[in-house]
């Protein structure tokens, strides 16, 4: 599959493995994690938890505008300026500096931005997903920031973004926004059959939530529980014969511990097209999850436009 022509043909994606940038990474989930909480607390609740997720843009990653009294507010880590900035509707701006220092700090920084702005709220100050949570307030252990590391982390989140969206184009089913969660720290793109899935037993409420339905879904890792960064597919509930099914390219592989297709950032990185490779991924794995699933393809698909006839003379 060759790239489309909303993609740079002279493509150069930059290596980030995770042991340049660990602590980083570390630190930075949890900062984007605190930011996540806000989000969560104030914006009215969506289908499938889409009101909680950070989006990728053009300068970083934002919460876009939190509704407050009668106002609003975003949130947004500038990794250009290195800046975690606060925007209100009223004109205010506001910003902390990303530079190396503790996870307690910045949380203390932060609550203290937004106390200023007029915005008063309490988040939980747990982190969630992570092994060993530490809260915010007593976390002196990550203090790490790399600034190089971090912008290009985000230029690789922004290629990803890009192709992406080239892949969520082709689908006129449900399909979810690409954004980040913060929790789990990945970006994701998940497309829906239309159909409801069956509950799983013994589910939470937040899986009874993100999985009322069936789904296909496609997303990037950094590296948390691979050891480098990732790409990653799955259906759930998964199909009979997904875990055999033939999905390109040939570096892709599924994974029987995690239930999902893996793709490893650097075999992308390093293909002669890196969007093309990826794309192979996403289409080769929805194709698997949707023959296997019977989903309603034609219903779901765009289909490709055809040639018009010119009318004929009479």
């Amino acid at each position: 599959m060759a790239p489309s022509r909303h993609i740079d043909a002279a493509e150069c994606w930059p290596a980030l493995p995770l042991v340049s940038w660990k602590d980083t990474c570390e630190t930075l989930h949890m900062w984007t994690q605190m930011v996540g909480k806000v989000r969560l607390a104030l914006t009215p609740p969506a289908n499938h938890w889409w009101h909680v997720p950070l989006y990728v843009n053009s300068r970083g990653l934002t919460t876009s505008a939190i509704p407050y009294r009668s106002s609003a507010f975003e949130l947004q880590f500038d990794f250009v300026r290195h800046e975690l900035i606060l925007f209100t509707s009223a004109g205010r701006e506001q910003s902390l500096p990303l530079a190396a220092r503790s996870v307690a700090d910045f949380y203390r920084e932060f609550m203290n931005m937004l106390r200023s702005a007029g915005i008063e709220i309490k988040i939980w100050p747990m982190p969630v997903e992570v092994p060993n949570p530490i809260r915010f307030d007593k976390d002196y252990a990550h203090a790490a920031y790399d600034r190089d590391a971090a912008e290009r982390f985000w230029q690789i989140l922004l290629t990803v973004q890009t192709v992406f969206e080239e892949f969520r184009s082709g689908f006129i089913g449900k399909c979810s926004p690409i954004h980040f969660f913060w929790g789990s720290f990945d970006l994701a793109l998940t497309r829906f059959s239309g159909r409801r899935a069956p509950e799983r037993p013994g589910s939470d409420a937040m899986t009874k939530e993100a999985y009322s339905h069936e789904v296909s879904s496609v997303g990037f890792w950094p590296g948390a529980g691979l050891g480098d960064p990732a790409f990653y597919s799955y259906a759930a509930p998964e199909p009979q014969g997904f875990s055999a099914a033939s999905v390109r390219p040939g570096a892709a592989r599924y994974d029987p511990q995690l239930h999902e297709f893996i793709l490893m950032y650097d075999d992308v990185r390093n293909a002669e097209s890196p969007s093309a490779a990826l794309l192979e991924f996403c289409e080769s794995t929805y194709q698997a999850a949707a023959n296997l699933g019977h989903w309603d393809r034609q219903a779901l698909e765009r289909q490709p436009a055809t040639a018009s006839r010119p009318a004929s003379d009479h």
